[in-house]
């Protein structure tokens, strides 16, 4: 419920032959608290998966990303998803690879809605790719989906052969008020 709008509430699901859900489709599995169907058309365009049960993407191809509306357009400030558990598969062995991901923004006009890129990032559990690709790749489609202001995105790879890998992108231009702290992984030591 965070996510979402401080208006919005869970929907009880509507007794047979309900017609408020057929009313307004783009609403299904949400409602709106009071009288204020502007602020619902507003937040909720397309159905977003929060809320209800989605199925894993087969590829990151495939997977939906949501956004919601800035509720502070005005304001610049950073955002951080932390996914210390992202997993593919080597492209050429196809043995798991591990990464911390690390991704700051500071948003323009819309966020990303969090379980949506919990399923994006889910979804390269299957996918061969090089650390720099998918690294690269997310903070490039995320960018392009967000237009933030700013965008970084650190994947801090587990050693496979003995070498971590440490991947950084970013694009945009930060803004001068902006304090962005240190995404706080350390350097890999090994056992030193």
């Amino acid at each position: 419920m965070s996510d979402l709008p401080r208006f919005y509430s869970k929907r009880r699901p509507a007794a047979k032959g309900h017609s408020a859900a057929r009313a307004r489709p783009h609403l299904t599995g949400l409602r709106c608290r009071g009288n204020d169907t502007f602020m619902a058309k507003k937040y909720a365009p397309k159905a977003l998966q929060l809320g209800r049960t989605v199925p894993t993407p087969e590829t990151p191809a495939k997977a939906q990303l949501d956004t919601v509306p800035n509720p502070h357009p005005d304001s610049n400030y950073l955002a951080r998803f932390t996914a210390p558990e992202f997993t593919t598969l080597c492209k050429i062995t196809g043995q798991p690879d591990f990464a911390h991901l690390v991704i700051d923004y500071v948003p323009a006009k819309v966020l990303l809605e969090s379980k949506s890129l919990k399923l994006y990032l889910t979804s390269f559990r299957n996918e061969d790719a090089f650390h720099e690709d998918c690294t690269v790749g997310i903070g490039k489609r995320l960018y392009a989906l967000l237009k933030p202001k700013w965008l970084r995105i650190g994947g801090y790879w587990y050693p496979r052969g003995g070498i971590p890998i440490d991947v950084f992108w970013q694009a945009g231009k930060l803004p001068k008020d902006v304090w962005v702290p240190d995404q706080g992984v350390q350097p890999y030591r090994g056992r030193g």
